[in-house]
């Protein structure tokens, strides 16, 4: 789908946060608008407070609004990547999407058509999870639009198994799914940070007759940032991008608030610097999911996960917005 000028209208930020305590008001995502505050929406920031799909841990139902909370801290300028991303784009938090938790089947159903709904209006989306399910729905209405697109999966797991206890819908079956209905470039898929132990040794030969790639924890730490994310950059190309970003990517140790942490993980300053390294590529839409704040008072898990999709927010905002509002 073409971007199309909404007009004159410049768009609205937060609230300046020199005037503005952060700790208290309305927790939007990054203190930005609610949808119905705004004429048009860019970026939709839409929450899936489902999590029904989990095989271990429960609570990442609470994910989208700790993550909000977290966001609190978050200002207008991103010296990383040298841009006021809200400038750039009408960025507008879009609540929270309902979806039935005690039937898997419809939830995935409610969730596309909800997504589906969003981005007819033209707007991409920014979704805060919820369990790694939400990704089937969400790639679905994104391909809908934009054809089968590139996958960047950034976990501790390859999510790519074909059922658990027999049900085809669950937070480890998302991207085999997704292959098997046509939604992705299977010439562009690609894992980063998986670790672990598996069911099998044949899963890692599945998972590579799927198409995809895969970049271990491991890798990062012995290649380096820099080598890790020329080698995206070259499998992704001119394609349109998804991003999905399991928070249990991050070592437990950067992120204990998840419902299956692996150790050996990333370091949250890796997996940032990875995201702005892929700043140039065309980000179509992205998710956060699988933060469980229950098992971390701390907050580390949801402080990570909003620095994590403020970096995501930035790219699509910097790619959509400067010729339509002349910002800088």
């Amino acid at each position: 789908m073409t971007d199309q000028p909404h007009g004159v209208v410049p768009p609205r930020g937060p609230e300046e946060s020199e005037r503005t305590l952060h700790y208290a008001g309305p927790a939007t995502f990054g203190r930005v608008p609610r949808l119905d505050e705004v004429e048009n929406t860019d970026i939709a920031v839409v929450g899936v407070p489902f999590d029904s799909g989990v095989s271990y841990r429960p609570g990442a139902r609470f994910g989208g609004n700790a993550i909000r909370e977290a966001s609190r801290q978050l200002r207008p300028y991103n010296p990383a990547q040298q841009v006021y991303p809200f400038h750039f784009a009408q960025v507008a938090d879009a609540g929270d999407i309902t979806a039935n938790p005690y039937d898997l089947n419809e939830a995935v159903e409610t969730i596309e058509a909800a997504a589906d709904e969003l981005l007819g209006t033209g707007a991409r989306l920014m979704t805060l999870g919820g369990d790694h399910t939400i990704a089937l729905p969400m790639l679905r209405a994104v391909a809908r639009r934009h054809g089968p697109v590139a996958l960047l999966h950034f976990d501790a797991h390859l999510d790519t198994w074909d059922s658990i206890f027999g049900a085809q819908y669950a937070h480890g079956t998302p991207f085999r799914r997704a292959v098997e209905e046509g939604v992705l470039d299977t010439s562009a898929l690609s894992h980063v940070g998986i670790r672990g132990p598996l069911y099998h040794q044949n899963d890692l030969a599945e998972d590579a007759k799927l198409g995809f790639g895969i970049v271990t924890s491991a890798d990062v730490m012995r290649r380096g940032v820099d080598e890790v994310v020329q080698q995206l950059r070259e499998r992704i190309g001119e394609r349109p991008l998804y991003i999905s970003v399991d928070i249990d990517v991050l070592d437990p140790s950067h992120a204990p608030g998840t419902g299956t942490p692996e150790a050996g993980g990333l370091t949250s300053r890796e997996l940032l610097e990875i995201i702005r390294g892929l700043s140039d590529c065309r980000l179509v839409s992205a998710d956060l999911v699988e933060v469980a704040p229950a098992y971390d008072h701390a907050e580390i898990t949801s402080i990570a996960a909003s620095h994590t999709a403020y970096e995501l927010v930035t790219i699509m905002s910097r790619q959509m917005g400067p010729a339509r509002w002349g910002a800088k």
